[in-house]
Formats: C-alpha cells, sequence, structure tokens
C-alpha cells in the first residue's frame, strides 16, 4: 500500500506581507581561549588539599 503525499503550498515572504531583512550584525568572531592543561595528583589526600587551598571549592 503506497502513502499519499499531501499537496504542498509553497507562499513567499512578499505574499505574507513579512520583512526578511537582517536585524543582526556580527561585529566579531573569535576563537575561545585556549584550555590549560589539567594536573595529576598522586594520592585522594593531595586532591583534597588542592581542591581547598588553590581552588578554594571544599
Amino acid at each position: 500500500m503506497k502513502a499519499k503525499k499531501k499537496p504542498l503550498a509553497v507562499t513567499t515572504p512578499e505574499a505574507l506581507d513579512v520583512d526578511i531583512a537582517p536585524r543582526l550584525v556580527t561585529l566579531k568572531v573569535e576563537e575561545p581561549a585556549a584550555r590549560k592543561a589539567g594536573v595529576i595528583v598522586g594520592s585522594v589526600a593531595e586532591l583534597v588539599d588542592k581542591l581547598k587551598n588553590e581552588a578554594k571549592v571544599l
């Protein structure tokens, strides 16, 4: 059994009285800053120490 297709009505912006002029202006495009390399810690105690003292998250 074949599927039936509905006809697709195509309209233009002028027929709908719509303004399609661009409203945004691109000022500049930059790449994001490169990320710093991570640090490998040797133990859990060292990790907790770095989180408390350097990152100040704990």
